[in-house]
């Protein structure tokens, strides 16, 4: 028997729905891209993190170094919970990696009194422990200092790697950008939808956007959405893998008759905070844009707050900052960066023309400060506000083309800092637009490189 279908919404919103994954403009327009395409198969996409401390030897949390191939960091850290007995927000790591991929990363689990060799051995295709200690404290997001990346693009003629080395140089030089690449917000690029509907207190409308999405993107989805349209909540859920947790958690408890209020409550705070990130993602990305175009990435102003890039803290620039003719020293050196916003009610703000701009993003996207205020008052520490820098230092570029039984491809490997995008880096290289974010394989919960 069908439960009842979720009310249709009253009105369908006219803000604006892009995320802006896309660039309005390259640092190397100049420049020819390669073309190519990435992630063809794990090994082509590599990723080591970099730790910010090492483990002590002693305390209640286990830290286990994984190797986990074609896994987000959100499953892997399931299976670990799993494994180890405890709540899934027990499990602690410092970044979100690729699904795509080879990643390598610490992640920690809450067991008092327990030592590594007290559990079983993990059993796991996709998800080896390559080595355990202990440590005092629970990993946390943003311990560490960044990522190693190496990356093969397929479908190039190793000819290209001349246009490849002048863009990876330019970014070398200049900085990266600093946009949220796709997999911030989903195969269905939407995840920052879901997170505005959040704080709307729209539930209905979260509910329909993750599992009912315009466009499916497997067989099994596209009949979960038709079964969830239908109201069979149940048989939806029975359409849908076991990877789909978070539709699986929303689908469970709407066949159970519970209100969708009650039924988005069912999603472990972590997936709450990845769509609501998604969502300051998507302004950040605009407010980027809007810089790029006005040419302005790697200039401070008037009203900016400029980003110190070996602390992480922020302060505001004035005439007399603007004016200082060390300030575009401390740019070209990457001390200092601009910055934009990661929106809540309680982030730094800027001042005169930068702060018409953000607020102007935030107001395209559909949301008020009120709303703001009214979510951070509701929903506690689900949301933080944040300074992000609008470019970050790419270093230690390396470059190499090669021939395996796969084919050529050119190889680029580089360093960057924690919350960087290596597909943002691979767009100004190949310049293929969303073709080439569309083969990174992202679902609703998949992130990269915090």
């Amino acid at each position: 028997m069908s439960e009842t279908p979720l009310p249709l919404p009253a009105q369908t919103s006219t803000a604006e729905t892009d995320p802006h994954v896309a660039p309005a403009i390259y640092v190397t327009a100049d420049i020819p891209g390669t073309g190519g395409v990435i992630k063809q198969r794990p090994e082509d996409f590599l990723v080591d993190e970099t730790a910010a401390y090492q483990p002590s030897g002693e305390g209640d949390h286990l830290y286990l170094y994984v190797e986990k191939r074609n896994l987000s960091t959100l499953e892997a850290a399931r299976i670990l919970a799993g494994h180890f007995g405890v709540a899934p927000e027990t499990v602690g790591f410092a970044g979100m990696k690729d699904r795509v991929a080879i990643t390598r990363q610490l992640f920690s689990v809450h067991a008092p009194g327990k030592k590594p060799e007290d559990f079983p051995q993990l059993d796991h295709e996709r998800l080896q422990v390559q080595w355990a200690d202990r440590h005092s404290n629970k990993i946390r997001l943003g311990h560490l200092t960044g990522n190693r990346f190496s990356i093969r693009i397929r479908g190039v003629g190793v000819g290209q790697v001349r246009s490849a080395k002048a863009s990876l140089d330019r970014l070398a030089t200049l900085g990266m950008p600093n946009r949220f690449g796709p997999q911030r917000f989903g195969r269905t690029l939407n995840n920052h939808l879901i997170g505005r509907a959040l704080i709307r207190s729209n539930f209905e409308d979260a509910i329909r956007l993750l599992i009912a999405p315009d466009h499916a993107t497997t067989e099994a989805h596209a009949r979960a959405k038709v079964l969830f349209l239908e109201g069979k909540y149940g048989e939806a859920l029975a359409e849908l893998p076991h990877s789909s947790y978070p539709e699986r958690c929303i689908l469970r408890a709407l066949a159970k008759k519970e209100r969708p209020s009650r039924a988005i409550k069912t999603l472990d705070r972590s997936t709450l905070r990845f769509f609501l990130s998604a969502f300051q993602s998507a302004a950040f990305n605009m407010v980027l844009d809007e810089r790029l175009r006005a040419g302005t990435l790697n200039q401070l102003h008037a009203g900016d707050i400029a980003f110190k890039h070996d602390s992480r803290a922020c302060f505001p620039v004035d005439d007399a900052v603007a004016a200082d003719p060390t300030t575009p020293e401390r740019l070209a050196r990457f001390e200092i960066s601009a910055s934009g916003p990661m929106w809540s009610a309680e982030m730094r703000r800027a001042s005169g023309a930068t702060d018409v701009i953000e607020l102007a993003a935030l107001d395209r996207l559909g949301v008020t400060m009120p709303q703001l205020v009214a979510f951070d008052k509701s929903a506690g520490q689900l949301i933080e506000g944040a300074r992000r820098p609008l470019r970050v230092p790419l270093a230690y570029p390396e470059l190499e083309a090669g021939l395996d039984e796969h084919g050529e491809y050119i190889r680029v490997a580089f360093d960057l800092p924690r919350g960087a995008f290596a597909t943002v880096a691979l767009e100004e290289i190949m310049k293929v637009g969303r073709d080439t974010e569309a083969s990174a394989g992202t679902d609703s919960t998949e992130e990269e490189h915090q």
